[in-house]
This record gives structure tokens, sequence and C-alpha cells, in this order.
């Protein structure tokens, strides 16, 4: 694994940027440039002991000297966005961890954007990196209400381009539009809410659609096997029971891995794996990504034989 960048950042700006979304400009409290990042791309908030979330980051990636996040209070949460949302103030530091990407924007000629809520802030940069390149692009963005989209004024800049369509005004989102007649070499992102997202897979046509989900999909497995683990670099092998992740079977051994959701959807604790087949349980890899077997989500994902090693 390679080291990851971590800081205490400084609140420089806090705003909202709808009804119940909360923008957070971060910065350096020495003033030194924050590591590159391409749209689409996330950081780990750590907000205190056993809180700690992703959020996407959504600002001007030339933008050095400040990263932006947005940040949905959910007051069925877990607890994080209540957090930020009463603990965190303007001039205040947090302790952020990152940037990360499995939502990487791929070169092409054409682009079909899908949003929900939330969901805008990865693709936000997207379409500012879309504009530059000189694609074609367009976005449809959905939400509960009008006053709950956030970023709508940024987005006006863009015309036509952009569709915004408040469920409480047109419904769910019409995505036979966008989705039933999709030109060779256009690509289509979306991000949001899980049955938007099954229900764009449904309609896009294979090895065209990349997708980020906030939650874990559901997941067809047959059940779970005791199997081993060598951890390559540590020189240590361990038995990973039926019941326990490798992640905590892992840790467990003293060896120090880096993990934050625990569900397979954010990538902190993703692994090099050097030998054995992964039994893939994530939310994050590709399809072709999980074929090849190059890496594992070691929170969820387990082992289809006896055997996995490990590069930790």
């Amino acid at each position: 694994m390679t080291d990851v960048y971590e800081a205490e950042l400084v609140v420089g700006r806090r705003e909202f940027a709808a009804a119940g979304v909360l923008a957070l400009t971060l910065r350096h409290p020495l003033g030194e440039p924050l590591p590159a990042w391409e749209p689409g791309a996330h950081v780990d908030v750590v907000l205190g002991p056993g809180l700690e979330r992703q959020y996407s980051l959504c600002g001007d990636p030339s933008d050095r000297a400040a990263w932006r996040i947005a940040v949905l209070r959910e007051p069925d949460g877990r607890g994080g966005s209540t957090h930020v949302h009463e603990q965190v103030g303007q001039g205040d530091k947090v302790r952020v961890r990152g940037p990360r990407n499995h939502f990487a924007l791929r070169p092409a000629p054409r682009y079909r954007f899908i949003a929900g809520g939330i969901g805008i802030t990865p693709i936000l940069p997207m379409l500012a990196a879309a504009e530059a390149a000189g694609a074609e692009w367009s976005l449809l963005y959905g939400g509960r209400t009008r006053q709950s989209m956030a970023f709508t004024d940024e987005l006006s800049r863009y015309g036509d381009r952009v569709t915004v369509a408040p469920q409480d005004e047109s419904g769910l989102l019409d995505l036979a539009p966008v989705l039933d007649d999709v030109p060779d070499g256009t690509l289509v992102y979306c991000c949001g809410p899980g049955p938007l997202l099954d229900a764009v897979e449904a309609r896009c046509p294979a090895g065209r659609l990349h997708v980020e989900r906030f939650t874990p999909k559901a997941q067809e497995t047959g059940g779970n096997t005791e199997f081993e683990v060598e951890l390559a670099r540590s020189g240590v092998t361990v038995t990973v029971p039926a019941d326990v992740s490798v992640l905590d079977a892992v840790r467990a051994t003293g060896v120090e891995v880096l993990y934050s959701c625990t569900e397979g959807t954010c990538g902190t604790c993703e692994t090099d794996v050097l030998d054995g087949t992964p039994d893939h349980r994530d939310s994050v890899l590709t399809d072709e990504e999980q074929e090849a077997g190059e890496t594992m989500m070691i929170c969820v994902s387990r082992c289809r034989g006896r055997r996995l090693v490990l590069d930790l």
C-alpha cells in the first residue's frame, strides 16, 4: 500500500449549498499546498474515535490551496453528518486522509451524467473536466425538492445541458431519454441513492456505466468458510474463521492497516493480492477489476479457495 496523505486541516469557509447540505472549504493551517486530485476523488474525514466518514471532493481540482466537501444532514444516519453540522465550525480543525479515487473520469468524446441528491458532489468537477476537454455531455439531476438540491446555482451556467428534476415537481427521474439510446463511445456516470443506481444499472448498456455507491449493494454469497491469509511483508499467516472478516483477523495479529467504512464502499482498506482468488463482496471495484483479482477490500471480501497471500 502506498503512503496516504493525512493532516489536520482548517475549515476556512462554512456555508449551506442547499437546505440540509453544508459545504466546507478546508485549507492547510500553514498554507501548504494540498495533494492534487482528479474528479471523482473522495477524502476520509476523521471526526473522532469510531467516527470516520468519506466525502467527495466537489471543488476545483486546480486549486491546491483548498478542498471543498459537502455534507448532507441525515438525522437517521450513523451520526457523522449530524456531528459535522452541529460541531464543526469555521476555524475548527478536522483530520483528513486521502484523496482516493475509485470513480475516476475516463476520457471519452461524450458523457451522460446522472446524479441523485448528494450524489451531485463527485459529478460536479466531472462536468468542468468534460467541458474543458471539449466533450459532449449532459446531466440529469434529481432530488426530493429544488430547495434540497445542492449547487444548482453553479450548474446554471451550463444552460440546457443540465436538467434539474425535483421529485416533488416531476416525479422519479425519467431515465429512458438518457439511457435507451446511448451512442458508441459514450460513457455514463451515476452517483446517488441505491434505488437510482439499481435502476440505471438495469437500463445501461454493459461496459459503459460507472457508478459510485454511498451504501453497499446487495450481495449474493454462498456462505462463509474458514481460510488462511499469509501477510507477505509481515511474515505472518493468520486463519480467518467463517464469522470473522479478513480485516479483523489481520488487525488481531497487530498488523496495522487503514480502514474506515467496514462496508466495502469507501475503498480505504484496498489491499494488493499476491496469490489466491478473492471472493469480492465490495461495492467499489468494477466487474473488470474484480475479475482481475489484483486487489480486494479486506473489510468485506473473502477467499474463493483455502488461501490468500496479501501485500501486508
